[in-house]
C-alpha cells in the first residue's frame, strides 16, 4: 500500500466507526432512562403510530369507565332515597288503614292525616332536593352515559323521573296529593293509593338496578380492554431492559475500543517522517 499523507483513511473510518458507536450508546442510553423503546419517530415510525393509536383507545375507554360508575353513582343515590321512600309509604299504610276504622275518633283522624301531610311533604322534600354532583337527581329528562374507545362509541340511558307526591313512579304515576284520612272513606281510598305507590317505586328501583348491573357490568369489560390493550402498548413502546443493559456494554467497550483505534490511526501517519530522516 502507498503511503500518503494527504488523507488518513483508517482515521476516517475509525472516526465513522466511533460516530457509529456513539449514536448507537446514545439511544441505548436514551431507552434505559424513559423505559420506553420509541423516543422519536425516527425509533420506529410504524410502532410509534400503533402505539400512539392504542394509547387513545386507552384513555377513552378509561373515562368511559369513569363515566360509567358515574351512572352507577346517581342511580345508586337515586335507590337510596327510594328506600327511603318506601318507608315513608309504609308507615302511610299504618295510618291509612288505622284511620278507616270506625273506632278512632275525628281528633285522632286529624293526628293521623297531619302526620301523612308530614310524610307527603317528606316525599317531595327527597324528591326536590335529593342531588348528584350538584345536578338534581329525580328529572323528567333521561340522562346518557357516553362510552367509547376514540373510535366507536355508544350510550345508556339512565332515567329516574320525576318524584313528589303528586306524581311516583314513571309508567303510571300515583297521585297522593289530595288523599287524605279525615273519614274512614277517603283513608280507605288513600290506602288504595299508597299501595300502588308502593308498588310503582319498588318497579322503579328494579329498573335502575338492571341498569346499574348493565353499567357495571360495561365498566367491567372496558377496565379489561384498558389492561389488554396497556400490555399490547406496552409491547411495542417499552425497552427490553435486559437487552439495553446489554447494548449498553457493548457500546461502551466499542466506544473505548474506538477511541484507542483513532489514536493509533492518527499516530500511523507521523511514520512517514522516518523516510525524510
Amino acid at each position: 500500500m502507498a503511503l500518503s499523507i494527504l488523507n488518513n483513511i483508517p482515521s476516517l473510518v475509525a472516526q465513522n466507526q466511533l460516530a457509529i458507536t456513539s449514536n448507537g450508546l446514545q439511544q441505548t442510553l436514551f431507552r434505559l432512562a424513559s423505559g420506553s423503546r420509541i423516543n422519536s419517530g425516527a425509533d420506529d415510525a410504524a410502532g410509534l403510530a400503533i402505539a400512539d393509536g392504542l394509547h387513545a383507545n386507552i384513555t377513552a375507554l378509561s373515562q368511559s369507565a369513569r363515566n360509567a360508575n358515574d351512572g352507577v353513582g346517581t342511580l345508586q343515590v337515586a335507590d337510596g332515597a327510594l328506600s327511603q321512600v318506601t318507608s315513608l309509604l309504609n308507615r302511610a299504610v299504618t295510618l291509612a288503614t288505622e284511620a278507616a276504622t270506625g273506632t278512632v275518633s275525628a281528633d285522632q283522624r286529624t293526628a293521623l292525616d297531619n302526620e301523612f301531610t308530614s310524610i307527603k311533604a317528606e316525599i317531595d322534600r327527597i324528591g326536590s332536593n335529593t342531588t348528584f354532583n350538584g345536578t338534581s337527581v329525580f328529572t323528567a329528562s333521561a340522562t346518557s352515559v357516553f362510552l367509547s374507545d376514540s373510535g366507536s362509541s355508544s350510550t345508556i340511558t339512565v332515567t329516574t323521573g320525576v318524584l313528589s307526591s303528586g306524581a311516583i313512579g314513571s309508567l303510571v304515576p300515583v297521585d297522593l296529593s289530595s288523599d287524605d284520612l279525615t273519614s274512614d272513606t277517603t283513608a280507605a281510598a288513600a290506602l288504595t293509593d299508597i299501595n300502588s305507590a308502593i308498588a310503582q317505586v319498588a318497579g322503579l328501583r328494579g329498573n335502575m338496578g338492571a341498569t346499574i348491573n348493565r353499567l357495571q357490568a360495561a365498566s367491567t369489560v372496558m377496565n379489561n380492554q384498558v389492561q389488554n390493550l396497556t400490555t399490547a402498548e406496552d409491547g411495542i413502546r417499552g425497552a427490553n431492559i435486559a437487552e439495553e443493559v446489554a447494548n449498553m456494554s457493548r457500546f461502551n467497550i466499542l466506544n473505548q475500543t474506538g477511541i484507542a483505534a483513532l489514536a493509533q490511526a492518527n499516530q500511523s501517519q507521523s511514520s512517514v517522517l522516518s523516510l525524510l530522516r
